[in-house]
């Protein structure tokens, strides 16, 4: 059967082709018994609009970008934060009557292609995911002047519009706690030096170490589990003495812990372990992982509220979210 056409549904409501195209690209501007009988001949003849054809006319697809500065290898890893953050990014989109684009972008090439494919008028607004150090992707893609925003404080520029956790607040909280606990040399994992999650976490851990007048102690990881694991080791070596680690991701906590049992630690007797996410692994490891819960949806969810709501006449405050300590076994 022929596909029905925007002329069929004209001639069966009996208005014209211009109507039909307000009405079905959604303008106000229609007498409600004229969209009425539009309506009705779309759903009669089983009408579904060309989507090449819309956007031509509205100047929207109905698409947005998220783009993820990370290689295929950490995308689809166990890291459940990348599969967290695009299931609620889609599920927001798609109550908004939208779909998501899905675009990696973790090398020179990879950025350039973005850029290419945002500037084509693909997508209407980018969400940007696990920005490092001085990505140039958010300066690019702000001169296309579609909306941007990202996920995670930016550390390029001051000027886009981001939602966060409160990564600071959450590392001193999980510090405070380990020497409450009564541990007097806490050591850190911490992230990347090129994120903001990693030196956000990592400046929390230090500023309650300095006002409790302790050292610190810090290797770094790359939010991965064999990183944490390779820290741990390093720390060890540094301090054989140490009796608490905070970890600035529960993968590298759970490294840790494999480190710890093979050296012959206990945990909490000897070490007491923190971590940072709440992914649903900690509350399985041995012992169970006292860690920071970050509301990874929640801010993923809010990030595209902020892109669709975006007006390029007032700038959007950041929007930072609550962490929350969960105290487990292993502290």
């Amino acid at each position: 059967m022929r596909r029905p056409t925007l002329e069929a549904v004209a001639a069966r409501a009996g208005v014209s082709r211009a109507t039909v195209s307000r009405v079905v690209n959604g303008s106000a501007s229609v007498n409600p018994e004229i969209r009425a009988a539009v309506l009705r001949a779309v759903d009669e003849l089983g009408y579904v609009p060309n989507s090449a054809a819309r956007s031509l006319v509205t100047q929207r697809t109905d698409a947005v970008g998220l783009v993820v500065s990370e290689p295929p290898s950490r995308v689809f890893s166990d890291d459940p934060f990348f599969s967290v953050v695009v299931r609620a990014v889609s599920q927001e989109l798609e109550s908004a009557d939208k779909q998501v684009v899905l675009m990696l972008a973790s090398s020179p090439a990879g950025q350039a292609r973005v850029e290419r494919y945002v500037a084509g008028g693909h997508v209407d607004g980018v969400i940007l995911l696990s920005l490092h150090g001085s990505d140039p992707l958010p300066a690019a893609l702000a001169r296309t002047g579609l909306p941007v925003v990202s996920h995670g404080r930016p550390a390029s520029t001051d000027r886009l519009p981001y939602g966060d956790c409160d990564n600071v607040g959450g590392a001193r909280a999980a510090v405070r706690h380990l020497l409450e606990r009564g541990r007097r040399r806490v050591a850190t994992i911490a992230g990347p030096p090129d994120m903001t999650a990693g030196t956000d976490r990592l400046a929390g851990y230090r500023e309650v170490l300095s006002a409790a007048d302790r050292r610190s102690l810090a290797a770094l990881g790359d939010f991965t589990r064999e990183s944490g694991a390779a820290a741990m080791r390093r720390l060890l070596e540094d301090d054989p003495d140490l009796d608490a680690v905070f970890a600035a991701t529960d993968l590298m906590a759970i490294g840790a812990l494999q480190t710890l049992r093979r050296t012959g630690r206990r945990v909490p007797d000897d070490v007491a372990v923190v971590g940072f996410d709440d992914i649903e692994a900690a509350r399985f490891t041995d012992p169970p992982l006292t860690t920071v819960r970050q509301p990874i949806a929640e801010v993923a969810r809010a990030i595209v509220r902020m892109l669709l709501a975006q007006d390029p006449a007032h700038r959007q405050e950041p929007v930072i979210l609550p962490t929350e300590l969960v105290v487990r076994e292993s502290s």
